[in-house]
């Protein structure tokens, strides 16, 4: 049998154009017309003025903790339930992050569990940098609510909206909302340029000094000269070309994932012990994974019984993030709640989601899962 996997890469459109067109102009380092050309355009669909394209959605964000002016010693909160890369800049600066629990009714961060950590903070005296908030599975957080509070004790948002291209809140982008968006186009993301990430901001001078940052701060001389230390995370002319045409067919891309979202649903929600990650009356989502939660007792099996049964007919699936509260890596960090992303973790699961999963391959995971069910 096939492999199926979870979120493979789709791409069967003008991609291998775009490329040769990169290839036959000899732009193929960091710098070029498709950079540009994808910078605007992803910027365009968010409704924001610019943007910078890089080498991972994790250099966005480091970027923009760097931005945001992180010192050693600086907290900053942090959703819990994501994957640990909206983490890890933290302490590639120097702070200490903070983790968020989430609301059982979203599975984004908790906004009331924010407003009590803030208060907290406020009471010692010692009020955190910035908020990572996550836009999980792609879906958003309840920004409204997050801006308030933002607003009221002064600190930056920086919105990863890593899985989330092309989901809205309030009918606006994900991603639009904090004064940093961050995306990511690896090979598992909804739109894909294999490797690659891009920093949004309505804030034109920081994407200026993004760009400069992320070309190893080389200043505009002739010769190389560097005041302040830089990175290399440009993304490529080639990759940049690859992006461009997954962009022109977002909305296809989005149409497949809900299709498959709405086939598992209908052929699986009745059944006992299995529900479906909650879908927030506020917004969107892009559909990027369908999740399931089991309760053993009721369906019959375990996650890890069901996932194991998948894998045995060569069909990937995976636990939904484990909290990074929860990693031994963040174990002396503190956490605001915690129980319910970890009950999330121990019973959830992530159902291949791919743009390209046909219907064939759809019913033998739904007959799979109908199958394990002991009580259907």
């Amino acid at each position: 049998m096939k492999r199926i996997y979870l979120s493979p890469p789709h791409l069967e459109g003008d991609e291998l154009e775009f490329v040769k067109d990169s290839f036959a102009s000899n732009w193929i380092a960091p710098v070029g017309a498709h950079v540009d050309a994808f910078e605007r355009e992803v910027a365009e669909l968010v409704g924001l003025p610019c943007a910078v394209a890089l080498s991972s959605g994790t250099a966005a964000i480091h970027l923009a903790l760097r931005l945001s002016e992180i010192k050693p010693g600086d907290e900053v909160l942090c959703s819990s339930l994501t994957f640990v890369a909206s983490a890890s800049p933290i302490v590639y600066e120097g702070g200490h992050p903070v983790f968020i629990d989430s609301d059982r009714a979203t599975w984004m961060m908790d906004p009331s569990l924010l407003e009590e950590e803030l208060r907290a903070c406020a009471a010692r005296g010692k009020l955190p940098k910035a908020i990572v908030a996550v836009d999980l599975y792609g879906q958003c957080c309840d920004y409204d609510r997050i801006l308030e509070l933002c607003a009221e004790y002064g600190i930056a948002l920086i919105e990863d909206s890593a899985e989330a291209l092309g989901a809205t809140y309030q009918g606006k982008m994900a991603g639009s909302f904090g004064r940093f968006g961050i995306f990511s186009f690896n090979g598992n993301k909804i739109i894909t340029t294999s490797s690659g990430g891009m920093l949004l901001s309505k804030d034109v001078a920081a994407i200026k000094q993004a760009r400069l940052l992320a070309n190893q701060a080389r200043e505009p001389m002739l010769h190389f000269q560097h005041s302040t230390i830089g990175y290399t995370y440009r993304m490529s002319n080639v990759l940049a070309a690859i992006g461009r045409a997954q962009l022109r067919v977002l909305d296809q891309r989005i149409a497949a994932r809900q299709r498959n979202y709405n086939e598992y649903r209908a052929a699986l929600s009745q059944l006992p012990g299995l529900s479906f990650m909650p879908q927030a009356a506020y917004g969107q989502p892009n559909y990027w994974l369908t999740c399931l939660l089991i309760d053993p007792a009721a369906f019959g099996a375990t996650r890890d019984h069901l996932l194991r049964a998948l894998e045995a007919e060569n069909i990937e699936s995976r636990p939904v993030w484990k909290p990074l509260h929860l990693q031994p890596v963040f174990a002396q960090c503190r956490v605001r709640g915690g129980s319910v992303s970890q009950n999330i973790f121990e019973r959830g699961l992530c159902l291949p989601s791919g743009s390209n999963l046909n219907e064939h391959d759809l019913q033998r995971i739904i007959g799979i899962i109908r199958k394990m069910c002991a009580n259907a």
